[in-house]
């Protein structure tokens, strides 16, 4: 089977605050968003602000292993 060795990959976005909160039990689930990143340009992990629904406000999503 061929390995893939394409720039564009697929990676995971998952809430940082639903993660601190998840000990704590005030969050309902963790929020994840799945998007493509360009491994040339971009080699270390992932980092954006998107919603989350959980939270109710705009946080921090970072890369996520698979």
């Amino acid at each position: 089977m061929k390995k893939d060795k394409d720039a564009r990959v697929r990676v995971i976005l998952e809430c940082n605050s639903c993660l601190r909160n998840s000990v704590n039990k005030k969050s309902r689930g963790i929020s994840r968003y799945i998007t493509q990143k360009n491994r040339h340009n971009t080699p270390s992990r992932l980092e954006l602000r998107k919603f989350c629904p959980y939270c109710y406000k705009h946080t921090i999503h970072a890369e996520i292993q698979k």
